[in-house]
């Protein structure tokens, strides 16, 4: 049987109105890597730079949602990234993810992890942890 090549790394963002918790797979699609928290207005640039280091194929984006699937404050910006990332990278897959609970998600692992509550409430931190958590579900899948 062949053996086929992985089509390159996945990246996945928590968007937020400030900040975007930014995570990347490995070569293998198997596991996520937290990358970094970065301010919302610099990210274009920031995955600009990453596009040019590491072959990413696929962007995760979390979509927010309330707890009855109705969209979040946060949703059409969301819609609005899809579209922008579409265009920037032509090349690339842009998934929308269902992100609900992640946050919780991310502080609890957190917890279990040893965090100590100052980290706990850094909010980087549980962006990035967040972005983590849902390329790790997309990879799950």
């Amino acid at each position: 049987m062949p053996i086929f090549a992985p089509m390159g790394k996945v990246v996945s963002l928590d968007f937020g109105l400030k900040r975007t918790g930014v995570a990347i797979s490995d070569d293998s699609r198997i596991f996520a890597f937290g990358l970094d928290t970065i301010e919302s207005k610099n990210l274009m640039p920031f995955l600009v730079n990453l596009k040019s280091k590491e072959q990413f194929s696929t962007i995760v984006l979390g979509m927010p949602k309330r707890l009855n699937n109705q969209d979040s404050h946060v949703s059409e910006n969301v819609r609005l990234l899809k579209s922008a990332l579409e265009k920037q990278f032509p090349d690339c897959e842009v998934v929308l993810l269902d992100e609900r609970f992640t946050s919780k998600m991310a502080s609890a692992s957190m917890h279990s992890a040893g965090a100590s509550k100052k980290q706990k409430k850094q909010k980087e931190l549980v962006d990035k942890v967040s972005a983590t958590i849902i390329l790790q579900s997309y990879l799950g899948q």
